[in-house]
């Protein structure tokens, strides 16, 4: 089955480095599992409120410069935040990201502050 990314995904994309646009647009296409996109530019006051609610550990991220994305697996018409269904966004995603040519980070890689929906260009290829 093939998905689409909504209106509002699409308006969330605004002001994201196009090679990571690229990746979601692709992955949507070849995805087993639709998925919404949460967040993408955010402002400093955003991160500093994620900061101290504890979402987030960190007032550097990649969602303030556009090199960062958090996406979730829609399943029965809500968001999920099974894990399981992070996994399977996941190989789509990354087949994207391969497919496009674009290096990207997971944040459900991290050892330390796991991050399920959490995409990112990397420092090293993409400095802000």
């Amino acid at each position: 089955m093939a998905y689409k990314l909504s209106a509002r995904s699409l308006s969330r994309l605004q002001g994201v480095h196009p090679d990571l646009v690229r990746v979601v647009k692709r992955a949507i296409k070849i995805s087993s599992i639709d998925f919404t996109v949460l967040e993408g530019l955010r402002t400093i006051e955003r991160q500093r409120e994620l900061k101290r609610t504890g979402a987030t550990t960190t007032l550097r991220s990649r969602h303030l410069t556009g090199h960062a994305v958090d996406l979730a697996p829609i399943v029965d018409g809500k968001v999920s935040w099974d894990w399981a269904h992070y996994y399977v966004l996941e190989k789509a995603i990354k087949q994207a990201a391969k497919d496009e040519g674009v290096e990207l980070d997971w944040g459900g890689d991290w050892p330390k502050f796991p991050d399920g929906p959490h995409w990112q260009l990397p420092w090293a290829s993409y400095p802000a």
